[in-house]
């Protein structure tokens, strides 16, 4: 074990040595000698490193916090770098994860044509939110990508036998690191947010994707079956400017604006790409001849861009494929003017969406495969069209979410206006009848005269600002409309209805299922809507279904959340199955394992079998996103992972994998679980005076300080206690105080509850032959391993009322029996005893967390007794210090 990561540990060493020179270097020898000697007294004496702590000034505590967290910064770049080393190394040996499935599908002997249906409903769409998790700035995680650049170029210099200069260049970054401030100034905007995710984006076009896309033809070519390279196996999905449910922020105007920056940013990477082209494709007529279809494209073009420069004319005369380029470089800049201007499509001058620039690449394809160019034409052209086919002009396509209640109250007053019935008044059964028998009319309920109060306004308007930005964009660019807390076909059917009043056509309505209580009827849901003959003409051949993670968690614990989310899936696979509809299941994880996190195979895998049929979508947001795409390696990995997995799961589980009477069984005992876990999760979480423990004990108070995301931390209305807080806040500050109660309460009464009912040999056969219920008990593991109440303690004991001081007593009851039944199951005499690399880093990194924690407890007592900005600064740095050692917020 040693040996595996000493290579990772050297480096850790080492830009630990070089921060502590840059240290010295900006600070003075004082702050370094602080650092260790905090660090050596945490490990000896925790008391006495808490007073010394609370003995600093406030400046001092900055600089110290901020201290630590640029360790963990550095720790968390050079632990992604050795990642990508390793993940290089494995594939050189064993081959990616794209060529271990292709192997695992040519041993069950699979039919060609069942691995040709599954590789043509392959779409796998990871969305991009702008959910605030991520604490670092992007200025940060820039100068961190340079470290890890630098490491990588030093290998490869080492390697050529050339001599490093890697500790200059790393000592100039760490330097610029130290003096970048990590805290923001103000809260960003949706287009701020959107900006954040077209740099992975572009980035993700450059250099990824390409390889992913090619990767996969490649296998599936040794498979027998060839992917048409204008196939669209993986696309990108993003939330930023379409997330309505919460935000008042998000208005008509800021879609349009963010969508005007995802097609700059995408007519850019175009242009890039058309830019490399050109420098190859230096074919001349003279030595070979060209299609007809390309030699007239390439005259329709000249005689509809008359403004291409003659002497681009001249020049390419006789290299018909640069002079066709040149054209669709012309087509883009048009393209770019005309969505600036908000002007309307001119066929053959610029592009409507990325069809029209398929077909232009096609052509040259087409013509160098006939023409002696075939190498070309199936590497650079078909890798080339996979990416646009991927990425479009757009770089991801964005969906509009909205909370149910916004879509009724527009009807109120449609309804009010027409005077025909009281829709406030009418139960759920009375309005869906209602609004099928509308869906089932002609008539309008309203003219654009019709008056409306603002909200009503402004969530009509995002009806027809989604019709306005399919006519301007494309009818790509939005495809799929969310319902927040869906609860009954009448809240779908609301959408329909406004859609249907802003002449919006072609586009999804999307159930989100958030609740345990909605989860466990979302097969009877489904199957009412499908059952609605006006609204199952306007699904055609897929049902796409939202499953809410993060609420059902912190409504029900993780437990009940994981088991109703698991039964849900199969419950909508049956009834897309009946109504013959293709059931796309959006997965809606966060980053922590209480938001549903945890790893992408293990979960993807873990699905109960024929829920998967090609399609999928899972949101990527926050810290998670910085950690699996800064770095071209991991970012090829995670993509070639997620595919791999859906891929095996399509082709490989389309039945089932245990035998009936296996799967009752599990059912059985994990309805026991799920009950007992339930129920003491409830007794947790309703206790009337929990919030006021959870407040005293955690840095909550302060998230919307950080200004890491433009939504609100709290919904609308909502009160003091706990029922409004979000489910990314109500992580953060268990995480933030190492409780980490979302990722494990309850589990441990449930396991027990199980094992109590005679069924242990039951959960030992779950755990080694159910791979959801492996993957739920390791994700649980891994959040145990993160708790330290220890130091929770030291909150309780400093911050919360002697009174509250229950609460602590009984997570620490519950934690130690979740322990204790996780390991009676496992086998392991420790957390982590099979993942050894993990649990000495985790083990490493507390003496270096330890401190942060102290200095936060210390701070925060003197914040409350006496706020101040100074105060609330070195608190934020303590925040962002621990985000970074636990590699997560919320």
């Amino acid at each position: 074990m040693l040996e595996e990561d000493a290579e990772l540990r050297a480096d850790v060493r080492r830009l630990g040595t070089l921060l502590g020179q840059a240290l010295v270097r900006q600070e003075g020898p004082a702050l370094l000698d602080l650092v260790e000697d905090v660090r050596a007294l945490v490990r000896s004496d925790a008391d006495a490193a808490a007073a010394r702590l609370e003995a600093l000034d406030v400046a001092t505590g900055i600089q110290l916090s901020r201290a630590f967290a640029t360790y963990f910064h550095l720790a968390n770049i050079a632990e992604q770098t050795h990642r990508g080393r390793e993940l290089r190394r494995r594939r050189a040996a064993e081959g990616g994860w794209l060529e271990q499935v292709a192997r695992a599908i040519t041993a069950k002997n699979v039919p060609r044509s069942e691995i040709a249906r599954a590789s043509e409903r392959l779409a796998v769409r990871p969305v991009f939110t702008a959910h605030p998790t991520e604490a670092a700035r992007r200025s940060i995680l820039t100068k961190l990508r340079a470290v890890a650049d630098i490491l990588d170029a030093e290998a490869a210099q080492l390697a050529q036998g050339f001599a490093s200069d890697a500790d200059e260049r790393l000592a100039e970054q760490i330097d610029l690191l130290w003096q970048t401030d990590e805290l923001r100034l103000s809260r960003p905007d949706p287009t701020d947010e959107a900006r954040n995710a077209v740099y992975y984006l572009a980035d993700l076009y450059a250099e990824a994707a390409p390889q992913v896309l090619t990767d996969l033809a490649g296998t599936l070519s040794g498979l027998g079956v060839e992917l048409a390279p204008t196939a669209r196996p993986l696309t990108f999905g993003s939330w930023i400017g379409g997330d309505r449910d919460g935000n008042p922020y998000v208005t008509p105007q800021v879609t349009r604006d963010v969508l005007l920056l995802q097609h700059e940013y995408g007519i850019r990477a175009a242009e890039k790409a058309m830019d490399a082209l050109l420098n190859e494709l230096s074919v001349s007529r003279r030595l070979r001849p060209v299609s007809l279809d390309l030699a007239a494209s390439v005259a329709t073009d000249l005689d509809r861009l008359p403004e291409l420069p003659e002497r681009v004319r001249r020049v390419n005369a006789e290299e018909p494929y640069r002079l066709k380029i040149r054209c669709i470089k012309l087509k883009l800049a048009n393209t770019r003017e005309r969505l600036a201007a908000g002007a309307a499509h001119r066929p053959g001058h610029d592009y409507l969406g990325a069809d029209q620039l398929i077909t232009d690449l096609e052509l040259i394809r087409d013509s160098l495969d006939r023409n002696g160019g075939h190498l070309a034409a199936t590497g650079r052209l078909s890798s080339l069209i996979r990416v646009v086919a991927a990425f479009g002009l757009r770089l991801a396509t964005l969906d509009v979410r909205e909370h149910a209640d916004a879509h009724h109250g527009v009807l109120a007053q449609l309804y009010a206006h027409v005077g025909e019935v009281d829709y406030k008044t009418l139960s759920r059964e009375q309005r869906t009848e209602l609004l099928i028998g509308e869906l089932s009319s002609r008539r309008p309920l309203s003219t654009p005269d019709t008056p409306l109060n603002a909200a009503g306004t402004k969530t009509l308007g995002v009806f027809r600002a989604i019709r306005a930005a399919r006519d301007l964009f494309g009818p790509d660019i939005i495809e799929s409309y969310i319902v927040s807390m869906t609860q009954g076909i009448d809240d779908v059917l609301a959408a329909v209805v406004l859609a249907r009043e802003a002449g919006l056509t072609g586009i999804g309505f999307v159930p989100l299922l958030e609740t345990p209580a909605e989860l466990s009827a979302g097969g009877e849901i489904l199957d009412a809507l499908l059952s609605v003959a006006p609204y199952r003409n306007l699904v055609g051949d897929v049902q796409e279904v939202m499953l809410g993670y993060s609420d059902s968690n912190k409504e029900a614990g993780i437990t009940t959340s994981q088991w109703a989310i698991h039964q849900a899936q199969r419950s909508l696979r049956d009834v897309a199955a009946k109504h013959g509809v293709r059931l796309r299941l959006f997965h809606g994880r966060g980053g922590t394992v209480g938001r549903g996190g945890g790893p992408t195979r293990e979960a993807i895998l873990a699905q109960p079998y024929g829920t998967l049929d090609g399609a999928i979508k899972v949101t990527e947001q926050g810290e998670v996103i910085s950690d699996k795409y800064t770095l071209p390696a991991l970012a090829r990995e995670n993509l070639e992972l997620s595919l791999a997995a859906v891929l095996e799961a399509s082709v490989l589980h389309t039945s089932p994998r245990q035998p009936s009477a296996s799967l009752e069984s599990w059912n059985s005992a994990m309805d026991v679980v799920s009950g007992r876990a339930f129920t003491t999760y409830q007794g947790l979480v309703n206790d009337p005076e929990l919030p006021a423990y959870y407040w005293a004990a955690s840095p909550t108070e302060l998230l919307g300080a950080l200004n890491i995301g433009s939504r609100p931390a709290k919904r609308p209305d909502a009160g003091a206690g706990l029922g409004g807080l979000r489910a990314i806040p109500w992580v953060f500050g268990w995480t933030q105080s190492r409780q980490i109660v979302p990722g494990w309460y309850g589990v441990g009464s449930g396991l027990a509850a199980a094992r109590e009912a005679g069924l242990g040999d039951s959960l030992a056969e779950m755990y080694e032959r159910w791979d959801f219920f492996r993957t739920y008990l390791s994700n649980v593991e891994m959040t145990l391993a993160k708790t330290d109440l220890a130091i929770t303690r030291r909150y309780v004991t400093e911050l919360v009322p002697a009174h509250l001081h229950r609460f602590y007593d009984q997570i620490v009851a519950e934690h130690a029996s979740t322990v204790r039944e996780v390991l009676a199951i496992t086998g392991e005499s420790e957390l982590l005893e099979n993942q050894p690399t993990l649990r000495r880093t985790l083990v490493v990194r507390d003496t270096y967390l330890e401190p942060l924690h102290h200095l936060q407890v210390a701070l925060l007592k003197r914040h409350r007794q006496k706020p101040d900005p100074l105060l609330e600064r070195a608190l934020l740095t303590t925040i962002n210090g621990i985000a970074a050692g636990l590699r997560n917020t919320g």
